[in-house]
């Protein structure tokens, strides 16, 4: 996928293994939570509806959906949580945003700059490598038969751009454009296997053999931290 992290796709993909689920569960309900802050109706808040939709997909229980909304909304109880953002470098000098939900800043802080000093990388400042990324709506389902119907009545819907990959058309477009992109899908009973509002890398950079196994060690680490929710790169 062009600009976008193949990798974070295909572990997406693969669905949650059993000892993994619950750890994938408590990242999902710090996402709504946040998510929340700004609004507990899912309808007037287009964010946590987004954070509501991933956990549905991972099939997370309901009453764990709802518990994480009355925690972020402030009708709950439990510890406060900060969202955080970290740019960096992993090998290769591939760039990195990494987005978090923490009790502790510090401590988290901490933590990434490890795992990325220990891959060869470097944690950067604020604005070291975001200039590399643009928000997209991004959306994968299965190739449909009625692909050129389908094209003409996505791109009236917002799409900007689609393309074949390993059996997966993937659609791309503006992220005020994603609702109704996703809306279209529906209405043609087409289901998506991946679909968000996320950073996309403008410009990729290509990685060799050796770099390449690094940067999926760094990847493994960073999905496997409990205070990561989310992290993007630009390595093609």
């Amino acid at each position: 996928m062009s600009g976008h992290s193949k990798w974070s796709t295909i572990k997406r993909q693969k669905g949650v293994a059993d000892a993994k689920r619950s750890q994938v569960f408590t990242k999902l309900a710090k996402a709504i939570s946040v998510a929340a802050r700004d609004g507990a109706d899912p309808g007037m808040n287009s964010r946590l509806r987004l954070a509501i939709d991933k956990a549905r997909e991972q099939s997370m229980p309901k009453e764990n959906i709802e518990r994480a909304i009355q925690k972020g909304s402030g009708t709950g109880e439990g510890t406060k949580l900060e969202e955080v953002r970290y740019e960096g470098y992993g090998p290769g000098g591939v760039a990195f945003l990494i987005e978090a939900v923490s009790d502790n800043r510090n401590r988290t802080s901490s933590q990434i700059r490890h795992l990325l000093e220990k891959a060869g990388g470097r944690l950067g400042e604020a604005g070291s490598v975001a200039w590399l990324f643009e928000t997209k709506g991004i959306l994968q389902l299965p190739l449909p038969a009625n692909r050129d119907e389908l094209e003409l009545a996505l791109i009236e819907a917002g799409a900007s751009d689609m393309r074949e990959e390993e059996g997966n058309l993937i659609v791309t477009c503006d992220p005020h454009a994603y609702e109704a992109v996703k809306t279209e899908l529906a209405k043609c009973n087409l289901t998506t296997t991946y679909a968000s509002v996320e950073p996309v890398a403008k410009t990729t950079v290509e990685v060799d053999g050796g770099t390449g196994h690094k940067l999926n060690e760094l990847r493994e680490t960073l999905d496997s931290d409990d205070d990561v929710t989310n992290f993007y790169d630009n390595a093609s």
